[in-house]
């Protein structure tokens, strides 16, 4: 996954166990895309503190997830919600090879979204 989108999902899923000062600094580099120098202008202090807290707040929230794995999780039901709509549409397009089996697979593909949930 690319950095800064596994920055943003991080952050979307725990950035509000950040500090608000490493909030705002977070979201400047992820959302608004600014230098660190930017930032640290911005900010009043050095770029290089504004360098220490974008790496400690990148520590923090994979921290998070390598304990609570919520991105992982939305990551494989969002696959697996996909793969039902595609099954979906094959059925109502009529191109399954076996009709019979589209009530089986979406069965055992929701089944494993609820035991992730």
């Amino acid at each position: 996954m690319e950095k800064i989108v596994e920055q943003g999902l991080l952050y979307d899923f725990y950035g509000e166990l950040l500090t608000k000062h490493q909030q705002e600094i977070y979201e400047s580099v992820v959302y608004e895309n600014l230098s660190l120098g930017e930032i640290a202008e911005r900010e009043g202090v050095s770029r290089q503190a504004v360098h220490d807290i974008v790496k400690r707040c990148d520590k923090t929230l994979l921290g998070y997830e390598e304990k609570l794995k919520l991105v992982a999780r939305f990551a494989s039901i969002k696959e697996k919600i996909s793969q039902i709509n595609c099954l979906s549409e094959q059925y109502e397009n009529g191109k399954l090879t076996d009709p019979a089996s589209y009530g089986s697979k979406i069965r055992e593909l929701s089944a494993r979204i609820m035991r992730e949930l």
